[in-house]
């Protein structure tokens, strides 16, 4: 029973169910939040910066999930984004986590790894966005979010992956 209770408790374990409730919670409030704050929240990308924080604290298996559940989550407390959307996002997230690691083992610079990991993952669901648009299964704009927010929450993402990294002697 107690082996069960450590690897069921374990501090990373705790860490990731901790971070995990915060993202959660943060996808349940973000439209209270731009209320309260009158600004849209969204504009910052708080699935994004979940994300690059599981990514730093916890296990690589918990950033998959996260990038998996988080924009299904927030389309069933808010009903945005529509499925279709959801699952883009999702994949764009998904794909972020995956270019990230890869790109991490390849190049031991880890601000590198990020900021092209976070750009990759940008252009394939703008790809994949046109063509959903294309087909009339999306709706909208191709870029809601302007360019230069996403680079400046792109780079300051990325430092803190830096940071992070050089901190606990990680590549850098």
């Amino acid at each position: 029973m107690e082996l069960v209770l450590n690897k069921v408790f374990s501090k990373e374990k705790v860490k990731s169910y901790l971070l995990d409730l915060v993202a959660l919670n943060l996808i349940l409030f973000t439209p209270a939040i731009s209320h309260l704050f009158s600004f849209p929240i969204y504009l910052i990308e708080p699935m994004r910066i979940m994300l690059i924080l599981s990514v730093a604290h916890t296990e690589k298996r918990n950033a998959y999930l996260l990038a998996f559940i988080l924009p299904f989550f927030s389309y069933l407390i808010s009903s945005h984004p529509t499925p279709f959307k959801a699952g883009l996002i999702s994949i764009e997230l998904i794909s972020n986590v995956w270019m990230f690691y890869y790109l991490s083992g390849k190049v031991k610079n880890s601000f590198f790894s990020m900021l092209a990991s976070v750009i990759a993952s940008k252009v394939f669901y703008y790809f994949l966005k046109a063509i959903l648009i294309g087909t009339a299964l999306l709706s909208g704009e191709l870029i809601a979010t302007p360019i230069y927010l996403q680079l400046i929450m792109s780079l300051v993402l990325s430092g803190y992956i830096y940071l992070i990294y050089y901190i606990r002697g990680k590549n850098v």
